[in-house]
């Protein structure tokens, strides 16, 4: 095993003008506002509600909130730009109001979603697409100089879930990456974070794979965010449901890691705290 030194890469992040550290791993606490979310859909789309999670999530370590309005699990509802923002309401605005420290990750795939999500002030773009549904994503973020998370996905919206990919997944993951990165650098996009999009369009022994060769993932040039928060690949091969696998996921974050990710995407904050908290004693 390795120990907590062994992937450590200097990164940081710009956030509207202030310096984020990830020398010591980041927690990013999911924020659905969306009624048919797969293990919190209807839960949180309340702003009051929304509120009130947030609060909690930050009380239990996260630093980053990741708003999302469009639910990506597998038959779900496609939502226009519209109705995301609809959806969306002044939950941004209202967070930042309460709570100035919390940086706002906006997950869309939306160019207009993230326009608007700017306008309300929040500090990062997360793009499930990796600007594949949206021709003009890519230049938006260049406009906006927020960070932006680049996630590995099957080219279109419809084949999302399709597991297609033959070759190496870990060299599928860095030829799409080193692609996307030079479209994201000629658009001036200066801050490029890298998911590799687990649970999207792979088989459970690829998912394994990234978690096992996660330091060979773009080499160590950019942070990686991880988000196996309660996915498939982890509690159907166990006969169990999302809410019953955090033991096995927290020693997969672990793992994780200690093989240089730098974001975790969770939906429980507590125990992932609890878990960079071991990994950082080690």
């Amino acid at each position: 095993m390795q120990n907590k030194s062994s992937f450590i890469n200097y990164h940081s992040m710009n956030l509207n003008g202030k310096l984020i550290d990830l020398s010591s791993p980041k927690i990013m606490g999911i924020l659905n506002v969306t009624p048919d979310s797969f293990s919190d859909g209807g839960k949180f789309n309340e702003e009051k509600s929304a509120l009130v999670q947030t609060e909690k999530m930050l009380k239990d370590g996260a630093e980053i909130i990741d708003i999302g309005a469009q639910s990506t699990r597998p038959n779900s509802e496609f939502l226009k730009a519209e109705d995301e923002i609809s959806r969306i309401g002044t939950v941004i605005s209202k967070i930042k109001k309460e709570f100035p420290e919390a940086l706002i990750s906006l997950d869309t795939f939306y160019s207009e979603v993230v326009k608007f999500g700017f306008n309300e002030g929040i500090d990062m773009v997360n793009d499930i697409s990796g600007g594949n549904y949206d021709d003009k994503m890519f230049k938006t973020v260049g406009e906006t100089q927020l960070p932006y998370i680049l996630m590995h996905v099957n080219p279109t919206y419809e084949s999302m879930h399709e597991k297609i990919i033959e070759e190496d997944i870990i060299i599928s993951l860095n030829k799409y990456f080193s692609g996307k990165i030079q479209q994201l650098r000629s658009f001036g996009v200066k801050d490029i974070i890298l998911d590799p999009g687990f649970g999207f369009g792979k088989t459970v022994e690829q998912n394994h794979q990234m978690i096992d060769e996660l330091e060979f993932i773009g080499f160590g040039r950019y942070p990686l965010l991880v988000g196996i928060s309660r996915k498939s690949f982890i509690y159907k091969p166990l006969g169990k449901s999302p809410l019953e696998i955090n033991e096995e996921t927290q020693k997969l974050h672990l793992k994780t890691l200690q093989k240089g990710a730098k974001i975790l995407r969770v939906h429980d904050v507590l125990e992932a705290t609890k878990t960079i908290e071991l990994f950082l004693q080690n």
